[in-house]
């Protein structure tokens, strides 16, 4: 089976199986989603609501966002979605919100944060204080990412939650300090919370496999400096973050989200060479050491995940072959120094 349209894809994305559908009767109370027009967002919104109605509970999804795209406030609110536009930094956003037993903290910024430093650091360390202030006596589970961790050696199994983090470039150092602040007010408050630090979610539209494919059906030479990544599907990764409330404690509970396999570059680009019948081209050459993540606790926790990478690459080359529309948003997933 391929994805051949973005209907198709969006249905996909946020059909909930059956752990999910468990998960939301189970969930006690509302749930608010904050950050929820960004990548992920309403795909998780929308598998929340389809849970939600497969296991015959009302529950109120709302997702908060600037909505800069009001394309994308109209198509949540046609899927059930419950919507408020708010600038989350604004003085007294958070207030007008809604309280909510149950949050999803999605608001961060990456792309765009050299040269304007300062928004990086308010939106990725500032608003999380302020948003842990105003849900201190919710749950909430909080997006993080696998840069808090150091570059580690390809050879070995990634570093687990327990593992040092030494954060590479400006960017992740705050990521790392959204993590602290989450940590602080959930010891000061005793909010039960959850981190979870995910690395390459995959939609046909972007992710780390299109800019491979795209390489390599264009006719460029992919970059090898990074020469292995961790990926998982992006419905998996929201499900697992649907799934991830009862994991909520004070202090929080890290748990890195990803997929099992440690993608070659070098083997994905010839893959995806074989799908479109040509040769691939590289420059650079592949380090010892690269940006990975042990997710053996989530898949203990959760399951192996849905849909396996040989999948994904199918899927991403047949998108890329057949014209579908893209985000034009490459992860930089080549970066080593930590500059986005």
């Amino acid at each position: 089976m391929n994805i051949s349209s973005e209907n198709e894809l969006e249905d996909v994305l946020s059909q909930p199986g059956k752990a999910d559908v468990r998960a939301l009767a189970a969930l006690e109370g509302d749930l608010l989603i904050l950050g929820v027009a960004g990548k992920m967002g309403p795909s998780l919104a929308r598998r929340a609501v389809r849970a939600c109605e497969r296991a015959g509970v009302r529950k109120r999804v709302i997702g908060v966002a600037r909505f800069s795209d009001p394309a994308v406030e109209r198509q949540l609110r046609e899927w059930g979605v419950e919507t408020i536009a708010a600038d989350l930094l604004e003085p007294g956003a958070l207030a007008r919100l809604p309280d909510a037993p149950n949050v999803v903290h999605m608001a961060a910024r990456k792309f765009g944060s050299t040269g304007n430093e300062g928004l990086t650091w308010a939106m990725n360390t500032f608003l999380p204080g302020l948003v842990a202030e105003r849900y201190r006596d919710s749950r909430i589970v909080a997006f993080s990412s696998g840069n808090v961790y150091p570059l580690t050696a390809v050879s070995g199994e990634g570093p687990t939650e327990s593992s040092p983090t030494a954060p590479v470039g400006e960017y992740a150092q705050s990521v790392l300090g959204r993590e602290r602040i989450f940590e602080y007010y959930s010891r000061r408050y005793g909010t039960p919370v959850a981190l979870l630090r995910l690395n390459y979610a995959i939609d046909l539209r972007y992710g780390v496999l299109l800019d491979i494919g795209r390489k390599v059906f264009e006719r460029r030479p992919v970059d090898l400096r990074m020469g292995y990544a961790n990926v998982i599907w992006q419905g998996d990764a929201n499900s697992a973050c649907l799934r991830s409330f009862p994991l909520c404690q004070s202090p929080p509970t890290v748990l890195n989200v990803t997929g099992p396999e440690t993608v070659s570059v070098r083997r994905a680009a010839v893959r995806f060479a074989d799908c479109f019948g040509t040769q691939p081209e590289f420059e650079g050459a592949e380090s010892e050491t690269a940006l990975l993540s042990n997710a053996a606790r989530c898949r203990e926790l959760f399951g192996e995940p849905a849909v396996s990478v040989e999948q994904m690459i199918e899927w991403t080359a047949n998108w890329i072959a057949t014209g579908g529309p893209t985000w034009n948003k490459p992860t930089h997933f080549e970066v080593r120094d930590g500059k986005f």
